[in-house]
């Protein structure tokens, strides 16, 4: 399985979840746990591979100009790090399953989940910085989401922004010092990045650069003084919290010190930095966790002390340091997981994770009671579990390194780091379990079953086995930490070195964590007696100064006046125009003016005419959309003067289709907009329009009169346009190949605003904006006849021929004037005025397309056509084509683009005749309004509640074939049927 594969599964995972959620809560964490596995597998498939030495890479071409590709890589660090998040991620899966209440969204926490899932294994697995950044945003915004999961807890939704404010905020530095290395590099390849060690460190740039990247890493993995986040972190659900803890999240700091190790470490910079960082974290993280009271709160604390640990270790720039570093990794994983789902049994069994209400839980939870005894003996540093053993190693090398000068300054402090990890480590099975029973519990506690206390089973089972019998994961920690330093180690881990320093060290700590723990109540209230600085306050404290201050920025500066904001811009575009043309920077004319025809000077006269008349009558609304559309045809005139048919078509048939949009929503405002600016600021807008207006234009007139400095793309695009894609029109292979990525995002930004307008159309159907459409009345002596007849036979005759002409459109536009988009609108213009002519409900009747499915469609087609030139080894959305010979027919052309065509011409489609429909259904809403209220009819079809008449879910889906309704009557009959709606009608008509 390929690397590419083992990061796209989670995210396959995220998907299913959200589809599965109707067929069970079981099902929807088989489907992710599933899919965890799959990837679990596959990458334990290149495990004998990378225990070889071997680095698996995969390599894909995505925006190669800007040095971003898909390539990721398997080494050992990056399996350590990917058999984490998948491992524990498995078991996170199983416990999240009969943890969450039936209450909980399961489908919404999965999705959540394996998004996390796949952001986390795509930054382990990146063999580009760039693209490793792309994943590593990507956590910061899933964590919001699972941080955040209990929306309705204000604790959860202040958690999940922090996390999000100080994670983000790192995530930005980081970006900037990645860019940095990369430069400094020559690539943003990890793999040549790693052999540049000695030009990066040589670099003037390496400072800033180090700077930047370990402000990410330190946010990211709650270093001093970003440490205060994590803890608030644990507002999520206990699942969210074992992993974020564990094996993903925080982690991701680690990895990013540890992947850079080779060429940033080594410095002193490097080390006083991050050593010195990681040794303060340790000490502050431990003794804060000491006092805490909350089962997570404590654990949270000392995760903040152990990241500490190892960030020091990896501070220590040294062989050792960066062993010690990667073995506590993998050990800290196993007990912090295990702790963390023992505290969410106490939690979800008694009820309360308060450590004053608990004690004597050992009697009534014995399993959970042996499960978090060995994962807070391991944390402790206690002998035969594996949490022992990286202690060891870390106090070796503590006795060994000089800061500053002190040979004997960071012994201590790490000594003293560790009494307070064992300190807190034997308080979280003291105070909890042991001691008598109690009675007051705020509910009866009992061992679960096995879907909660299974997965930390497991894990101290580990626990158990490193801590025994280390010998067997010697291999892997030697290869990952060869991964690390680039050079080649092998580690003998053992129990048993002898009466060294680092045991001497250990000895103190245990002894002093047991005398800490006896002290406890009295260090107690000394603690929260002294007042002390609380990160949160200070947090809160600065981000609402900001908020504040940028509040007061923005309502100052937007007031709400569209005037204001338009004659700002305007100002400023004429002033930076002005300075511009003022540098004398322009060389000389280079073109001749073309002759001025007698039909090139009546267009440009009735142009000036019309839009003059907009700016004379745009108070009168429909007289202004006529004026717009008579620009657009001028245009479109304009467009086959100056032999450009492709832009004249989509002009027109763009300006037919806004026209008939534009009447919809201009149908329910005001035919005439009142005069609302005085005279003096009505001449000051004409005089900002008129220098913006001859600027513009002088500007125009002075780019066509010059040749560029550089040669036209236009060049490129002429030659190699039936060389390349197959196609003579130039205009069409620009939008289906050379920009064929532009045109995909357009159709999908074409999609989504129809989405939009159909969905604020739902929002006006319903509360007050409903009833506001029920009361409003057309212009009826202005609209005349409902149904014109010429217009009904003119539209029923014209509807094939329409349809044949698009079809033609479509067919011919590789080659001639044409394509999917103007075949769309030309489809959509002759099915526009079916709805005109025969009115929405007649014309829906008889509708049988989904307009909704259309847009999807559309984007579906488009999006697999330009993933498949990937299969050829060509870029996204490079178009392939050959031609054909059937017997009995001349040999014929036949492009891949036509595909992307299609999906072009379904998305127009789709988009326009939803957004028809939208805007119809409130005219239709408003008729029945007027019917009930104007004619009182309540029993006669039009009067018929909406619902019934059109599909309120869909809009302009297919319904059942309602029979055609009659025109409304032009008086009232009297009320016979006193039904509710009868009853209203009645008494308005009454009134």
């Amino acid at each position: 399985m390929t690397p590419a594969l083992i990061v796209a599964l989670p995210f396959l995972g995220a998907l299913l979840p959200g589809i599965l959620i109707r067929t069970g809560r079981d099902n929807t964490a088989i489907a992710a746990g599933l899919c965890s596995a799959l990837a679990l597998l596959g990458l334990l498939l290149q495990l004998p591979e990378v225990m070889a030495g071997e680095v698996i890479t995969a390599q894909f071409s995505w925006l190669p100009e800007l040095g971003l590709n898909v390539n990721f890589r398997i080494d050992g660090l990056a399996m350590l790090f990917a058999t984490m998040i998948l491992g524990i991620g498995i078991l996170i899966i199983i416990y999240a399953r009969y943890y969450l209440s039936k209450d909980d969204p399961a489908g919404q926490f999965y999705t959540y989940l394996m998004l996390f899932q796949g952001a986390m294994v795509g930054i382990v697995l990146s063999d580009n910085i760039l693209l490793l950044l792309i994943f590593w945003e990507l956590t910061s915004l899933s964590s919001f989401l699972l941080i955040g999961f209990w929306k309705h807890l204000p604790e959860g939704r202040q958690g999940a922004r922090m996390a999000l404010t100080v994670t983000g905020l790192g995530g930005l530095a980081m970006i900037a010092g990645m860019m940095i290395l990369g430069h400094i590099a020559g690539s943003y390849e990890i793999s040549d990045i790693l052999q540049a060690k000695d030009a990066i460190q040589a670099s003037p740039l390496y400072l800033p650069a180090l700077i930047l990247i370990l402000i990410g890493a330190f946010t990211k993995s709650a270093q001093f003084p970003f440490h205060f986040w994590l803890p608030h972190a644990m507002a999520a659900p206990t699942p969210v919290s074992a992993y974020l803890h564990s094996a993903t999240m925080v982690k991701a700091g680690l990895f990013l010190m540890a992947r850079l190790w080779p060429v940033l470490a080594g410095t002193p910079e490097w080390f006083y930095i991050v050593a010195t960082t990681g040794l303060v974290t340790m000490l502050v993280g431990a003794k804060i966790a000491i006092f805490k009271d909350d089962l997570k709160a404590l654990l949270a604390f000392s995760t903040v002390s152990h990241l500490g640990l190892i960030t020091f270790l990896l501070g220590l720039g040294t062989t050792g340091g960066a062993i010690a570093a990667v073995f506590h990794i993998i050990n800290h994983a196993t007990f912090k997981a295990a702790l963390f789902m023992t505290a969410g049994i106490v939690d979800h069994e008694t009820h309360t994770r308060d450590i004053k209400r608990l004690g004597g839980l050992r009697h009534l939870m014995p399993l959970t009671f042996t499960i978090a005894t060995i994962g807070a003996l391991s944390m402790a540093g206690i002998p035969l579990f594996n949490g022992f053993l990286s202690k060891e190693l870390m106090l070796e090398e503590a006795a060994h390194t000089v800061w500053n000068g002190y040979a004997w300054l960071v012994p201590v402090l790490a000594t003293i780091g560790a009494l307070l990890s064992a300190a807190y480590s034997f308080r979280y099975i003291a105070h909890p379990f042991l001691g008598a029973e109690r009675t007051d519990y705020p509910h009866k506690p009992h061992d679960p079953g096995f879907g909660l206390w299974g997965p930390p089973a497991l894990l101290a089972v580990l626990v158990m086995a490193i801590g025994v019998a280390p010998a067997w994961i010697s291999p892997y920690v030697s290869q990952i930490a060869s991964a690390v330093t680039g050079e080649e180690i092998h580690v003998h881990l053992a129990i048993w070195h002898g009466v060294t320093p680092a045991l001497i060290m250990s000895g103190i700590a245990v002894v002093g964590g047991l005398i800490l723990l006896s002290l406890h109540a009295p260090l107690d209230r000394i603690w929260n007696a002294v007042p002390r600085p609380e990160a949160k306050a200070a947090f809160d404290l600065v981000t609402g100064g900001i908020e504040s201050g940028f509040a007061w920025f923005t309502n100052g500066l937007h007031n709400g006046s569209m005037p204001r904001y338009l004659a700002a811009f305007a100002i400023a575009a004429l002033a930076a125009g002005w300075w511009a043309w003022s540098g004398g920077v322009m060389g000389p004319q280079t073109r001749p003016l073309l002759e001025i025809t007698p039909a090139a000077a009546i267009g440009w006269t009735l142009l000036m005419v019309a839009t003059g008349g907009i700016v004379a009558f745009h108070h009168f609304r429909l007289l202004a959309l006529v004026l717009i559309a008579i620009i657009g045809l001028i245009v479109s005139t304009c467009f086959i003067y100056l032999s450009a048919p492709d832009l004249a078509l989509t002009q027109i048939s763009v300006e037919t289709v806004t026209v008939i949009l534009m009447l919809l929503a201009l149908n329910f405002l005001p035919k005439m907009t009142k005069v609302e600016s005085p005279v003096w600021k009505l001449s000051l807008d004409s005089v900002i329009a008129i220098a913006g207006g001859l600027g513009m234009g002088g500007l125009i007139y002075a780019l066509m009169r010059r040749d560029f400095a550089f040669p036209s793309i236009s060049e490129y695009h002429l030659a190699n346009s039936y060389n390349l894609a197959g196609g003579d029109n130039v205009v069409n292979v620009i939008l289906v190949d050379f920009r064929g990525y532009d045109t995909f995002g357009e159709v999908i930004v074409l999609g989504i605003a129809a989405l939009a307008i159909f969905a604020l159309t739902e929002a006006l159907l319903t509360g007050p904006s409903n009833r506001k459409l029920m009361a409003w009345s057309p212009d009826q002596a202005r609209a005349g006849d409902r149904h014109p007849l010429m217009l009904l036979v003119a539209t029923r005759v014209m509807m094939p021929l329409a349809l044949m002409v698009g079809v033609f459109i479509f067919l011919r536009g590789h080659n001639q004037p044409g394509g999917g988009f103007i075949a769309g609108l030309v489809v959509s213009i002759a099915l526009v005025m079916q709805y005109m002519a025969s009115g929405f409900a007649w014309t829906q009747a008889r509708q049988k397309v989904y307009y909704h499915v259309l847009i999807a469609l559309g984007v579906i087609i488009a999006g697999v056509t330009g993933v498949g030139a990937w299969f050829n080894g060509m870029p996204f959305l490079t178009s392939d084509f050959g031609y054909f010979k059937i017997p009995g027919l001349e040999k014929f052309e036949l492009a891949t683009a036509a595909a992307f065509d299609l999906g072009v011409f379904l998305g127009v489609v789709g988009s326009v005749m939803l957004a028809l429909g939208g805007l119809s259904r409130l005219a239709r809403r408003a008729a029945v309004g007027d019917s009930v209220g104007a004619h009182a009819v309540a029993e006669k079809p039009e009067a018929r509640d909406f619902a019934q008449t059109v599909p309120a879910h869909v809009g302009m889906m297919a319904s059942p074939r309602p029979q055609p309704k009659p025109p409304l009557p032009p008086e009232p009959e009297p009320f016979e049927k006193k039904t509710k709606t009868g009853k209203r009608a009645k008494k308005k008509a009454e009134e």
